[in-house]
């Protein structure tokens, strides 16, 4: 089946460039030879979303002093020692296995931005979205409280 050569439309009679199928102008078939069966119209196909989700791991954590109960910020990198509260300078374990801790949180450095985001411990392992520059990420940490 030869291609448009280009020319007047049979049907509206203006001035179409070669290899087009359709008129701009009318719509009508170019080529005689085509039914409009035979062209099939563009269908998109949609995309599997791509997975963008970022993995960030937690620096620190908000416990509650044992002593004097108030929140403490406390260090990821202090696992496992020694750590004194600052109000009432009490020394405890810092230990992520410890469940008698009170377990108030944590923070992270957002992959995208940044920036610190602070969370709460049942948000690990979920798909979580930066508050501050929408990117995607899951929070993670290698042991800890639940």
């Amino acid at each position: 089946m030869p291609a448009w050569p280009g020319g007047p439309c049979p049907d509206c009679g203006d001035d179409m460039p070669a290899n087009l199928v359709r008129c701009a102008t009318c719509r009508a078939l170019l080529n005689p030879e085509l039914k409009p069966s035979d062209i099939m119209p563009y269908q998109p196909v949609r995309l599997q979303e791509v997975d963008s989700f970022v993995e960030a791991d937690l620096v620190g954590y908000f416990v509650g002093c044992p002593r004097c109960r108030r929140k403490l910020r406390v260090h990821g990198k202090y696992d496992g020692q020694k750590v004194a509260c600052r109000f009432c300078n009490a020394t405890f374990l810092f230990d992520l296995s410890r469940n008698d801790l009170t377990w108030r949180g944590a923070w992270c450095s957002c992959p995208h931005c940044d920036r610190e985001l602070r969370t709460d411990l049942t948000a690990l392992g979920h798909r979580v979205v930066c508050r501050f520059c929408e990117g995607q990420l899951v929070l993670q940490r290698a042991a800890g409280p639940v």
